[in-house]
């Protein structure tokens, strides 16, 4: 009687094992981040703010021309974004953000939620606090996170070659000291000016497939000595010494 105790009792302790096993192996990462921590398993159907937080992290892994919507609800094309995303960092490609999507993510960004290679302080040089433009100083400073993001991708893509962002986002002030134009995205906090060791044109040929509806390079009027990316909802693009 006693040894089939035992027997039941080690069987119930397996089913147990298996069972919290089963759950831990489905459910997402229990890592906290400075910046931003998932508490679930995202992929497509799903929707909600931390579905907005994935979306801004992949948005510059998308396909030529193509600006994806940040809006919370992961459809296809946010599925296709994670894919290319797991497939850009040699992740398992099948657009489900789980552990090791978001690993690599934490792995990404620095505890202000900005990428590694780019800063608030170098997307703004203009002033301290984002204010001015045509936009609140909040919404300034969030899309310059958003175009960080797609400039990750961006450097990624190009073998992680140095960008340099001149200008970034830009109060009326400072967009009339720099003769921009009184419509300018700078004044969004969504555009950046980007020089630097890769070639303007090829910044130019390769910001097509990074998300950004705004392209302006060598050839355009007074964009011969960068390349210009903004995060502007429809295409524009115009380097025609480059062939954009």
């Amino acid at each position: 009687m006693l040894r089939r105790t035992i027997q039941l009792a080690l069987a119930f302790v397996m089913i147990m094992a298996a069972t919290v096993g089963g759950v831990l192996a489905t459910a997402a990462p229990a890592q906290a981040d400075e910046c931003y921590s998932w508490g679930r398993t995202l992929s497509e159907g799903m929707s909600g703010a931390d579905v907005t937080q994935l979306q801004i992290r992949v948005a510059g892994h998308v396909d030529y021309g193509e600006i994806l919507s940040v809006d919370g609800n992961f459809g296809p094309r946010t599925k296709a974004a994670v894919i290319k995303f797991q497939q850009a960092y040699g992740l398992g490609a099948d657009g489900i953000a789980g552990s090791q999507t978001f690993s690599k993510i934490y792995a990404l960004q620095d505890p202000d939620c900005t990428p590694i290679h780019f800063t608030y302080a170098e997307l703004n040089n203009c002033n301290s606090d984002w204010s001015g433009g045509a936009v609140s100083a909040a919404t300034a400073k969030s899309n310059g996170l958003r175009t960080m993001w797609k400039l990750e991708a961006l450097r990624h893509a190009m073998g992680d070659v140095p960008i340099v962002v001149s200008s970034g986002f830009r109060s009326t002030a400072c967009n009339n000291a720099a003769g921009g134009v009184s419509n300018s995205r700078h004044l969004y906090g969504d555009a950046a000016d980007l020089i630097g060791s890769p070639s303007f044109c090829a910044l130019a040929q390769r910001a097509r497939s990074h998300g950004f509806g705004g392209i302006y390079g060598p050839g355009y009027p007074n964009h011969n000595d960068h390349t210009h990316v903004d995060g502007s909802t429809s295409r524009s693009w115009s380097a025609p010494n480059c062939g954009v």
